[in-house]
């Protein structure tokens, strides 16, 4: 019994509207136009039983971004959460051409940088790739990343002369990866990679000096894109303890597909992880639990 794929990322926000804007200007995400759906099992689910959550689906390629707006609304993204906090989180927007979407988003505005001189290319021993990282207006950590020639990218095209293609991954921060390995293998994740990041580039790409990081890549059974890496900085950090409440804007959610049978065997299994279940539209259920490191994921049932 294992989790199937997963189907979408959900940032909680304060403003959707304005947020929306800045993801179709900066990197073509379509749907900013749609309406905003009432999603009150999802409110709930968040622990605002009395309140709202207006959810704003927004699409690059085939992968899904769901910005949620929660009334009463959470803690905004605290300052200062470096890569190798438990609480850091981000996803990666695969681009064409760095160059090209570097320059997007610096026309736009409203973000701030993480990432120190640009764009930074790893070496072949860490991927090969392009990366660079920085928050969104809200705070969120986001990666634009560059594939070496010659590499797959997310399924799916991006709209005419826009160079992001999709995403790739959502990476978390862990503290022992080990210990995540169990929990999301225990769900049914594998690991399809993985590498060991160090040297000048890492260290401007995140923004921290003398930076190494273990980087494990898992996936589910029936899809490799969107994918989980779980980031393991070596050092002697001081890491936050933060208890994260799920309506706050740090309470980043991963959504993966499950069927019914499935759905009951990991909620039986993973007990203690559970933070909460609800009922969803058409019989189906979701239920809302925490890795290791405070991580939020969401199991959503299917028939």
């Amino acid at each position: 019994m294992s989790v199937c794929s997963l189907s979408r990322i959900i940032l909680i926000c304060r403003d959707a509207e304005r947020l929306a804007e800045f993801y179709a200007r900066a990197f073509g995400f379509a749907g900013r136009d749609d309406p905003a759906k009432a999603d009150p099992e999802f409110a709930a689910m968040v622990g605002r039983v009395s309140g709202q959550a207006r959810m704003r689906t927004l699409r690059l390629g085939d992968q899904q971004l769901v910005l949620a707006q929660v009334t009463p609304s959470g803690r905004p993204y605290p300052d200062g959460v470096a890569g190798y906090d438990p609480l850091f989180q981000h996803f990666a927007i695969v681009v064409s051409e760095m160059a090209a979407a570097f320059d997007a988003l610096q026309r736009v505005g409203g973000w701030t940088a993480i990432s120190t001189d640009g764009p930074q290319v790893l070496p072949a021993s860490s991927g090969g790739v392009t990366a660079f990282k920085f928050r969104d207006p809200e705070g969120h950590p986001l990666e634009l990343l560059q594939f070496p020639s010659g590499r797959a990218s997310p399924s799916g095209s991006a709209q005419i002369g826009q160079p992001c293609v999709g995403i790739d991954h959502s990476a978390i921060s862990v503290t022992d990866t080990a210990r995540s390995l169990v929990f999301y293998e225990g769900l049914g994740l594998a690991r399809v990679g993985g590498s060991l990041n160090r040297g000048p580039q890492q260290q401007k790409l995140d923004g921290m000096p003398d930076a190494i990081v273990e980087v494990t890549a898992l996936a589910p059974p029936l899809q490799q894109t969107p994918h989980v890496e779980l980031l393991c900085y070596r050092g002697d950090f001081a890491r936050r303890k933060v208890a994260v409440d799920p309506a706050d804007a740090a309470a980043t959610q991963l959504v993966f597909s499950v069927s019914g049978e499935a759905f009951a065997a990991l909620i039986a299994s993973n007990r203690g992880a559970v933070v909460d279940t609800v009922l969803a539209p058409q019989g189906s259920s979701r239920a809302l639990l925490r890795d290791p490191d405070g991580h939020l994921l969401c199991l959503e049932s299917f028939a």
